[in-house]
């Protein structure tokens, strides 16, 4: 790969101005522990954006958030540890956070319990393209929003907090995502599943930046349980992103 060091520094410093400017909001209940993956999770993560954001890349995707069992524990956008471990090519230490969830413990590359999500996305990148050196040529993985939230052991996603609270973090993420759009220069911006698409639609309305959408691997969708990797695809070649 074409490498361009300034890229990831440019974004590494943006993810943590990210961090630095969540860490002022706060969340009322029912929500009652946040985790900032780039805080405690820091060194796997500018790890991912040292190798992986090193150049311009044309087809971004984009993610809602970590899941417990992904970039929670791992840093990476979608991580799914053995995704994360085997393919990227990432292991690092993971600390902990400063109010660790009792319900949702932060084991970093000792968790056993498996992302399908993220199983299902870089599963696709790996037998579409082989390497991940052959897929990050073109594409990047991103998430436009680096918080968890839970309600004690249950998954909060951004999308039903109310009104007030998220148009405090919609601010702060739709700018980093213009940061980190400013830097790879993408052509495409393709939201994993519906709300990541409607973001990006709105923070990246005016630009020539071209913006899509797959279907979510959430094992929750009953469309994708149906086979995700092939729906997607039909959908990325429907597009024109892909051949």
């Amino acid at each position: 790969m074409e490498r361009d060091h300034r890229i990831a520094k440019t974004l590494t410093a943006a993810a943590r101005q990210l961090s630095a400017r969540l860490a002022t909001l706060s969340f009322a209940p029912p929500v009652s522990h946040t985790y900032d993956p780039l805080t405690y999770a820091r060194e796997p993560h500018e790890s991912y954006l040292r190798r992986y954001a090193a150049g311009r890349r044309r087809v971004v995707f984009l993610g809602m958030n970590p899941g417990p069992f992904g970039m929670v524990q791992s840093g990476v956008p979608f991580g799914e540890i053995a995704a994360v471990r085997d393919w990227l090519g990432i292991e690092c230490a993971v600390r902990k956070p400063a109010l660790e969830n009792p319900w949702r413990p932060i084991e970093g590359f000792a968790c056993t319990r498996s992302e399908v999500s993220g199983r299902r996305l870089w599963g696709l990148f790996r037998e579409r393209f082989g390497t991940a050196e052959c897929f990050f040529r073109e594409h990047f993985v991103a998430n436009y929003c680096p918080l968890a939230f839970f309600e004690r052991g249950r998954n909060l996603t951004p999308d039903k907090l109310p009104a007030a609270e998220a148009a405090a973090l919609q601010a702060v993420c739709d700018a980093h995502l213009k940061t980190l759009v400013m830097a790879l220069q993408p052509e495409w911006v393709i939201g994993v599943g519906a709300f990541a698409e409607t973001r990006a639609r709105e923070a990246l309305a005016g630009t020539t930046v071209r913006v899509g959408r797959v279907l979510h691997p959430s094992p929750a969708s009953p469309a994708a349980n149906r086979g995700w990797a092939e729906a997607a695809s039909t959908q990325l070649r429907t597009l024109g992103v892909w051949d």
